[in-house]
């Protein structure tokens, strides 16, 4: 797979990712709505919360299925790293030759320095 393919299914993957979690969340607070209002002994409407159920539980077997046809993406954000650390190394080469540059330099001012 190309780098930007990869790239994009990170993206869905993250995206995917998010509704999953949105979805459980959104499944736990209606549980907990229903038994709060069972508590209290208002009248539920149980095929209500059974259409809404349902509803929530397959939208979040969707996204996790997504997530997990999408998860080859998340390699993507590995590549970067190592992308990342061969140009903090290459940085770190072009220091050092700055300053052996300076060091040379200075030796040379204090040689010449020294004759006069």
């Amino acid at each position: 797979m190309t780098h930007k393919n990869l790239s994009d299914y990170k993206r869905k993957y993250d995206v995917a990712r998010h509704h999953a979690w949105a979805g459980s969340v959104l499944l736990a607070v209606l549980l907990a709505i229903r038994i709060f209002l069972e508590t209290t002994d208002i009248i539920i409407i149980d095929w209500l919360f059974f259409i809404l159920g349902f509803i929530l539980v397959i939208y979040t077997l969707v996204a996790v299925f997504f997530t997990y046809k999408y998860r080859s993406g998340l390699s993507a954000e590995q590549k970067n790293v190592v992308e990342v650390q061969i140009k903090s190394d290459k940085l770190e080469k072009e220091k050092i030759k700055l300053q052996k540059k300076k060091a040379k330099a200075e030796a040379k001012k204090d040689k010449k320095s020294s004759k006069k």
